[in-house]
């Protein structure tokens, strides 16, 4: 999953940026800078924050993010849960599509068995173990053993439309954040006949694509703008206090800085560069993204399916210096796998506050498991390539100190492999040809499960074939676990496992300097799900 934006505004522009930044005085319109690019507006394909943000300000599912922060109602007025937690009932409001279609409860059938019929990016999100709906296992299972769904598969999916307002969802076991998973993109609604007449060309332009949220898309053209409008049809329309919402795609942070300057946006990603220039300005902000920046290690590779080899990979970074020195955006070293201010225990504990700690710098000690890792693989020296996106900041930066961290040792060599996003992720990883990725994971939901599946054996995620039995077992158990402190219990337990044994090596968790006009309010900002909230902005 994972996402960003913000936003910003300037009283005077002869002065350098103290006191400055924003997009004129129009304060009908906000825009703000993306350094990523709108890829998808198909719910059962996007997957990435720039997508996200932008299928949010068109679209609302069931729940959505609340001006606080929090989950609130959507589409759904309110809602029920039987008495066993396996049974949610949303009633929903009289909501229409932006062409005057009523919202009704099968555009969520719909779309959710379109998502496993497509065999779209996030179908593993219905699944156990995430929202545990019932059937969707038994589909996921079909689709991985390259079977092919008919509609009497689809139809045992556990969600009903019993009217045009009432949406029955039934789980194979409680689920305690299944409000908040009802405001992910995945499970928003859609319109089918709209959608069946684009055919494949739904979500590909603004005129394939129909919302029910509180803005219109009125003009999209990938890898430079993206429009939107105000949508008069929304259900809370007279709430909404800006007319036109801008999204400048593709942007460099220093192209993005320069036009902040100048008064041309409210927001803009500034990279470690250009943070020492504007850290004093009022308009300089660090927000959390929610990332976790990690390394992966293909186990399928001899050399790194030796433990020490591993171990002294972790201990060769030095973490703080990374992220105060280098990256300077805000970024915190990680201390596992699951971040901190992600989740919070039956007893109001952050994860990591009860985890343990699992990362730390000692070159000495990098050197000598990595000696002994050689000795046991009957070598002297060790050659890995590393592969990194160019185009996802700040990949380059921290590759090229992982680079610097690792050469130092010994007995090891580097290689570094440059290639783009999507080439990292669905052809080298996807095909296992690579040895190091550099690599981050954003959150769908606050619960650890967003990242601790990501290690079972059979995740389509787990592109480094890490595999332990004992993992794959607890994990099964939270899954069923139905006792809150009891299942919180086994996430630690499995996370133990998980970075003792170093199956991934986590580096950063990922904080981003932004300019952010000091004359907008309300915009939301959130480091799990949808990154940002736009429907309550006002200047």
């Amino acid at each position: 999953m994972k996402k960003l934006l913000s936003m910003v505004l300037c009283a005077m522009m002869a002065l350098t940026l103290a006191g400055c930044g924003g997009s004129s005085d129009d304060s009908s319109t906000y825009t703000y800078s993306s350094e990523l690019d709108i890829k998808n507006l198909d719910s059962s394909d996007a997957e990435d924050g720039c997508s996200f943000t932008a299928l949010h300000a068109i679209i609302d599912g069931l729940m959505k993010p609340a001006k606080d922060g929090t989950t609130t109602y959507g589409i759904a007025k309110s809602s029920e849960v039987s008495e066993d937690g396996l049974t949610h009932t949303y009633k929903l409001r009289d909501a229409k599509w932006s062409n005057g279609d009523a919202v009704t409860a099968n555009d969520f059938v719909y779309a959710w068995q379109r998502i496993f019929k497509k065999k779209g990016n996030y179908y593993y999100m219905f699944c156990d173990g995430i929202a545990s709906i019932a059937g969707a296992q038994e589909l996921s299972d079909k689709i991985d053993a390259e079977q092919d769904l008919t509609d009497e598969d689809l139809n045992k999916l556990g969600v009903k439309a019993v009217d045009d307002k009432t949406l029955e969802i039934t789980t194979t076991t409680r689920v305690s954040f299944f409000d908040e998973l009802m405001s992910f993109p995945c499970f928003y609604p859609i319109n089918q006949k709209f959608c069946e007449k684009q055919g494949d060309k739904y979500g590909k332009s603004a005129d394939s694509i129909l919302g029910n949220g509180a803005f219109v898309m009125a003009n999209w053209e990938p890898g430079s703008v993206a429009e939107f409008e105000k949508n008069d049809k929304f259900y809370a329309a007279k709430d909404v206090k800006i007319d036109k919402l801008v999204m400048k795609l593709v942007q460099e942070p220093k192209v993005a800085a320069q036009a902040f300057e100048a008064g041309e946006t409210d927001f803009a990603i500034i990279n470690s560069d250009l943070v020492d220039k504007y850290k004093k300005d009022e308009s300089f902000k660090n927000i959390s993204e929610g990332f976790l920046f990690y390394v992966q290690p293909n186990l399928e590779n001899a050399d790194l399916a030796n433990l020490n080899v591993r171990k002294a990979l972790s201990l060769a970074i030095n973490r703080k210096d990374l992220c105060e020195n280098v990256l300077k955006d805000g970024s915190q070293a990680a201390k596992g796998f699951v971040p901190s201010g992600l989740s919070i225990s039956p007893e109001g504990k952050d994860f990591r506050d009860e985890a343990a700690t699992y990362t730390s710098y000692d070159k000495k000690a990098a050197q000598a498991a990595l000696d002994e890792g050689l000795k046991e693989l009957g070598k002297s020296e060790i050659t890995l390539r590393l592969t990194y996106g160019t185009d996802e900041s700040p990949m380059d930066v921290f590759a090229t100190y992982l680079q610097n961290a690792f050469s130092s040792l010994k007995g090891l060599k580097i290689e570094m492999v440059a290639t783009t996003k999507q080439d990292r992720i669905y052809n080298k990883q996807k095909n296992g040809d690579f040895d190091l990725s550099v690599t981050r994971w954003g959150p769908d939901y606050g619960d650890p499960t967003t990242y601790l599946t990501l290690a079972l054996t059979d995740n389509n995620n787990n592109y480094g074939h890490w595999s332990n039995a004992e993992y794959d077992s607890i994990m099964g158990k939270v899954n069923s676990e139905t006792d809150a402190n009891a299942r919180w219990q086994l996430m630690i337990d499995a996370e133990k496992i998980l970075c003792e044994d170093l199956g991934y090596i986590p580096v950063f968790e990922k904080g981003t300097a932004t300019l952010q006009n000091t004359k907008v309010k309300n915009l939301g900002i959130k480091p799990v799900g949808v990154p940002y909230t736009f429907e309550y902005v006002s200047k």
